[in-house]
């Protein structure tokens, strides 16, 4: 790709834009940039007037890990940044700094222990048994439907006590929310679709009295009576991060995770044949996937980044779709890769907005590759992937698969 033919930014390419990421290759753009000019301006026609595109790993880290200089208070993604800032800003963690967000995160991470998520790894190894079974005994399935679409579902509305008759308005609410399956959604869908989540938790708190301190909604409860005196509007909103981060990347990751086998089968078979752990596969699913496009700040004073004057007030995002493919963090980065190491990704951020959920979105990914080697032979895709439409999540939202099962599993043997 020589200079000339580079796309602009804000001009060739729009990334606020949910059909520039769904329907165009932009990885020769993000290669570009991440060798020319880490830091670039995006031109935007409105208020504010463009925003900082931040494409390598160095240059993504040091905005993650300074909350000081970077803060998220006023929005993390490119919807509420660009349009007058989050109105949970402050009140929600993922919007949220200081000593304060510390405290609350501190006491929900209690909820993400390996024993706290002891009984929902059990019904989580369940469950991806359960589905896999189904869909490699009939052979042919929309993995993201009829598999992905119920496991990491499952598991967050449990830990937040979700009733299961619940478990589907809350899918189309989720989903709804921070992405699209066609070019033309309506904008307002989205915002219905939230506002219908966060009425949906204040009316559950309300017909609930004897909420388990133990599950992480308990929590949130009972941070309300304690010295954190957490208001009502700082629990709704919480509970709707928690719901929308639970569900909606992990299952694009495992959508991504069996679109990839199917592409890139040598590597599906290292996985059968036992030569890469299970926990290393899932790290490399994690970078591959990358399935949170963006993650954005504002500069809370005059500061510089990679040489370029970033002024206070201006947005600043990180795109971790360009850093997780950095040729300087990761060797060979475009190569789907199950023993890569080190891999440091950053699909669950980095620094003080780590995500909450990792623990358990790594438990789920390690029980669908269980599943997968325990009933499935091979895989491959038999109709054309659809993706969905969004600048913040990245992956399919459908995805036509045959699952050839293991002969073993059908003789009834144990593997």
């Amino acid at each position: 790709m020589t200079v000339d033919s580079v796309p602009r930014l804000g001009h060739d390419v729009d990334l606020t834009d949910p059909v520039h990421h769904a329907e165009r290759d932009l990885s020769s753009l993000w290669q570009w940039l991440r060798s020319h000019e880490p830091v670039a301006w995006h031109p935007y026609s409105g208020a504010p007037e463009g925003f900082w595109v931040v494409a390598t790993y160095r240059a993504a880290t040091e905005v993650y890990r300074d909350s000081e200089r970077f803060t998220s208070r006023h929005g993390n993604v490119l919807a509420t940044l660009l349009n007058g800032g989050d109105s949970a800003g402050g009140r929600m963690l993922a919007v949220a700094d200081g000593p304060r967000h510390q405290t609350i995160r501190r006491q929900l991470l209690r909820s993400f222990t390996a024993s706290a998520l002891a009984s929902t790894r059990e019904r989580i190894t369940a469950a991806a048994r359960e589905l896999v079974e189904r869909a490699a005994s009939k052979q042919t399935c929309d993995f993201a439907k009829d598999v992905a679409a119920r496991i990491p579902l499952m598991a967050i509305c449990d830990l937040l006590e979700i009733p299961e008759k619940d478990h589907e308005l809350m899918y189309r609410h989720g989903s709804t929310s921070l992405a699209a399956y066609s070019p033309d959604a309506a904008a307002e869908d989205s915002r219905l679709a939230r506002n219908e989540i966060l009425l949906y938790f204040a009316q559950l708190i309300r017909a609930r009295a004897d909420l388990p301190g133990e599950s992480i909604l308990g929590r949130l409860v009972e941070m309300m009576d304690s010295e954190v005196q957490l208001e009502l509007d700082e629990l709704l909103f919480n509970c709707y991060s928690l719901l929308l981060g639970g569900d909606e990347t992990t299952r694009l990751a495992m959508i991504g995770a069996v679109k990839a086998f199917s592409e890139m089968p040598s590597e599906w078979e290292r996985l059968r044949r036992g030569e890469v752990p299970i926990p290393m596969a899932v790290e490399e699913i994690l970078r591959w996937t990358s399935p949170v496009l963006h993650g954005g700040r504002t500069a809370t004073a005059d500061t510089v980044l990679e040489g370029k004057d970033i002024a206070a007030g201006d947005v600043v995002v990180v795109w971790n779709n360009s850093a997780n493919f950095d040729g300087e963090q990761f060797p060979a980065p475009g190569r789907f890769d199950l023993s890569r190491a080190p891999n440091r990704h950053l699909s669950f951020a980095y620094g003080p907005h780590y995500c909450l959920g990792a623990a358990l979105a790594r438990i789920e990914l390690t029980a669908l590759l269980e599943a997968l080697l325990e009933f499935v032979q091979d895989m491959s895709v038999t109709g054309t992937p659809q993706r969905v439409y969004s600048n913040f999540g990245s992956g399919f939202h459908s995805l036509p698969v045959q699952l050839e099962p293991r002969a073993e599993r059908l003789k009834g043997s144990s593997r």
